[in-house]
């Protein structure tokens, strides 16, 4: 299991397999693919900040993003997490911009796997 994967198992995001309905009868109709349950990222993120002893800011912060779902949030472990989201080794070697790209880039790939993130946290 990737980085990433942990992190959307940690929000609930993707961890349930679907279950199939059986094959219909007839080879002309097809069943409708389940639609993608959204997950509520903020009401979850907001829950655990508020039962954290920390004061921990996921919205601007990758390190206390990571705190926050009990994921290592280590230098080295960021630094996995982004060779992982394929972060431009330009930004690999200067922390603060790994950090701001690689907080952007997991809230987005979040959202892109069925997490309700709002817009203004993905500009």
């Amino acid at each position: 299991m990737g980085f990433f994967s942990t992190i959307l198992q940690k929000l609930g995001i993707g961890g349930a397999t679907a279950t199939l309905a059986p094959a219909p009868a007839s080879p002309t109709a097809a069943p409708a693919p389940a639609p993608v349950p959204m997950v509520d990222v903020v009401a979850q993120l907001e829950k655990r900040a508020t039962a954290n002893p920390q004061k921990l800011n996921w919205r601007t912060s990758i390190v206390d993003l990571l705190k926050l779902l009990d994921i290592d949030s280590s230098f080295a472990a960021r630094k996995e997490l982004a060779t992982e989201l394929a972060c431009p080794p330009e930004l690999m070697s200067d922390s603060a911009k790994m950090n701001t790209w690689l907080h952007k880039t997991v809230l987005a790939r979040i959202a892109a796997n069925g997490g309700n993130v709002p817009r203004e946290l993905l500009d």
